[in-house]
């Protein structure tokens, strides 16, 4: 059994008539960053909604931990230990941040001594939130409110992160800042699935790259092995 996503012979899209992925195998083994590369249309997002039960798939499996999760809500995922950030802002602007990190702890919404547990551990690994507690999460700068996003992925402790985009929008230095909490949590082992077109900052980060294409896996190997072939791949979408 293989610890961490698998995903097997994937068939998905948003009409049964024209399915975006069309048999796409990958695997993001425990405690290592995978990225996704591709251009736009490869079905890199596609895939992501259909792991974390957005989308149903007509054929194949996802597995996490060897246990298949393909038929499970998205509601359900965060009880699987699975958190995902999805594309663009996701914060609530007229709520405070704490109120934003309580809702990524809905779960345990009935056992206050936990949701303080897992506050007094997020404001510990992001002190600048602590300090912006009390403020309405519109009046971050966008590198806060990606912050504020990824606290709240780790409210409930979750082994398996989804990042669709995470650098999306965001001026080069906010960028820097997102890549240091990214590489945080790298660091303290959680298995990472990330797309992202800032194709050079997330392969520094990367243990294992896939390349889509047209809903297809087209190329993969590890980053070291994959940087080789960066220029090719690159210019293939062009």
């Amino acid at each position: 059994m293989i610890m961490g996503l698998e995903v097997k012979n994937i068939v998905a899209g948003y009409t049964r008539e024209v399915p975006i992925l069309n048999g796409v195998n990958l695997t993001a083994q425990d405690g290592r960053v995978t990225v996704i590369l591709g251009p736009n249309g490869a079905g890199k997002s596609t895939l992501l909604k259909t792991i974390y039960g957005y989308l149903t798939p007509q054929e194949g499996e996802v597995l996490h931990d060897g246990k298949r999760i393909q038929d499970l809500k998205p509601n359900q995922m965060l009880g699987e230990g699975i958190a995902y950030l999805l594309q663009g802002h996701s914060v609530f602007p007229r709520m405070t941040v704490e109120e934003n990190l309580e809702l990524g702890g809905w779960i345990m919404r009935g056992d206050q001594k936990r949701m303080q547990t897992a506050l007094d551990f997020v404001y510990a690994r992001f002190p600048r939130l602590r300090e912006k507690r009390s403020f309405l999460a519109g009046i971050l700068s966008g590198g806060e409110q990606r912050m504020l996003e990824i606290a709240r992925l780790t409210m409930t402790g979750p082994r398996t992160i989804l990042l669709d985009e995470p650098s999306v929008g965001l001026m080069p230095s906010l960028v820097d800042e997102v890549y240091e909490e990214i590489s945080k949590l790298k660091d303290e082992r959680y298995t990472i699935l990330m797309v992202d077109q800032n194709v050079r900052k997330s392969m520094s980060i990367a243990d294992y790259v896939y390349a889509l294409a047209l809903g297809e896996n087209r190329y993969e190997g590890p980053r070291e092995e994959m940087e080789k072939k960066l220029d090719d791949i690159v210019r293939e979408w062009i």
